[in-house]
């Protein structure tokens, strides 16, 4: 079933030019993150084109369909980025990086747009400092609220900027992570921060890195929610469009390869920026020919990824999964894998418990299952917490548990 009324959005989402051609495309794909409840298993899961495009002209890539950001985002939606110690730790010192280095202190005030359930805005409240956050996801915001984080429940857009602007409130910083990729609107989300940073404030910005996508083959990390993939030339083109400058960047290990960017209204790129955008000029990233590698990697994954699992399967081996990740949503469905590969999926999120993933209906459970249930293999759909989540399960591992590592190709850890 499709969503509709989507439609092929027709220009690029950064530069509206008109002159994007496919690099990949991965065909009808359930919605990520959209899990089914016990009480909807008779309902028919949202599907959607998963296509992804290239810009000619400012070389953002891009998906052909915007699904409605209130599908997408619901009531229901179970991301809780507190369920991950490595990101409370990645946000713990992203935070504290800006307290030293913008002087923060209990003057300051800090926005984060996409604030999610608290978890990066209570380090900045622990020193004292006035914070803001902004998300439309009830779940996460009721749970930010608990904690104490002032939150406003809402999209966030060209409209409330002027609105908080008018009020009085313009941010020294203003934090966007993991947010920008899934804006429709992006020109209006980039004018919205020129709207509301302080004269003299800085935005910053985490978002993947679409060289880190392609070098590890990471096909996964490709679905509905994320609607752009990005290099550091369309970024620059992005934010001065809107009378922003990329001024610094650097690379993260985070959810598999990101960029962090400190964005201003003042012209002052640094050597970061020029060395990045000279690195992807030489190696043609703003190029069709750049997605080639992705395109094999993805044909090679969708052989390999099945086979090895069936053989599994065929020779006795009990089979889980860990991590109900939205990326698991599209490695199944593009690896035709379902219920009769994988018995269940383990995760933290207790939100997520006693749910089914879309499309293949694999049940979801706690992470004490895994051990419980006695599984040979488990395949490990969280890639990204790949060493946090072996030493969490130690357990699992000393008892002969091994864990399927997908991606950029199947293997197996620890090694026999």
């Amino acid at each position: 079933m499709s969503v509709g009324p989507n439609q092929a959005d027709l220009r690029c989402r950064g530069c509206r030019s008109d002159a994007c051609t496919s690099v990949l495309d991965l065909g009808r794909t359930p919605i990520a993150d959209r899990l089914v409840p016990p009480e909807r298993l008779d309902e028919e899961d949202p599907v959607e084109e998963l296509e992804v495009v290239l810009c000619g002209e400012c070389g953002l890539a891009q998906l052909t369909r915007t699904v409605p950001p209130d599908v997408l985002f619901a009531d229901g939606y179970p991301y809780y980025s507190s369920f991950s110690p490595a990101l409370l730790q990645h946000a713990r010192a992203h935070a504290r990086e800006l307290i030293e280095t913008r002087n923060l202190g209990r003057d300051s005030f800090v926005v984060e747009i996409a604030s999610n359930d608290g978890y990066l805005l209570r380090n900045f409240q622990e020193h004292g400092i006035r914070v803001l956050g902004i998300d439309p996801a009830r779940g996460p915001v009721a749970a930010a609220r608990e904690i104490g984080i002032t939150t406003r429940e809402t999209f966030f857009g060209r409209e409330l900027a002027r609105e908080l602007a008018a009020e009085g409130e313009r941010p020294q910083v203003v934090v966007a992570n993991n947010v920008l990729a899934h804006v429709a609107d992006l020109r209006g989300f980039v004018a919205g921060i020129a709207e509301l940073l302080a004269p003299d404030g800085i935005a910053s910005v985490e978002v993947p890195y679409v060289v880190d996508l392609v070098d590890h083959g990471e096909l996964d990390t490709i679905y509905h929610q994320h609607l752009c993939y990005f290099s550091v030339a369309a970024l620059t083109k992005l934010f001065a469009a809107e009378g922003l400058s990329l001024n610094r960047v650097t690379r993260q290990s985070i959810h598999g390869g990101s960029l962090r960017l400190q964005i201003g209204h003042r012209q002052a790129p640094d050597e970061t920026v020029t060395t990045l955008l000279e690195a992807e000029a030489k190696r043609g990233v703003n190029s069709g020919a750049f997605y080639e590698r992705l395109r094999h990697t993805s044909e090679e994954l969708r052989s390999a990824l099945p086979a090895l699992l069936f053989d599994l399967k065929q020779r006795g081996h009990r089979i889980a999964g860990y991590g109900a990740a939205a990326k698991a949503t599209t490695l199944m469905s593009v690896c035709s894998i379902d219920g009769a590969l994988v018995d269940f999926i383990v995760d933290r999120n207790r939100h997520k418990h006693g749910m089914r993933m879309p499309g293949c209906r694999i049940p979801i459970a706690p992470v004490e299952r895994l051990v419980e249930s006695k599984s040979d293999f488990t395949m490990l759909f969280a890639w990204n917490f790949a060493d946090e989540i072996l030493d969490q399960q130690a357990e699992y591992v000393q008892r002969g548990g091994k864990f399927i590592v997908p991606i950029p190709r199947p293997a197996i850890r620890p090694e026999s």
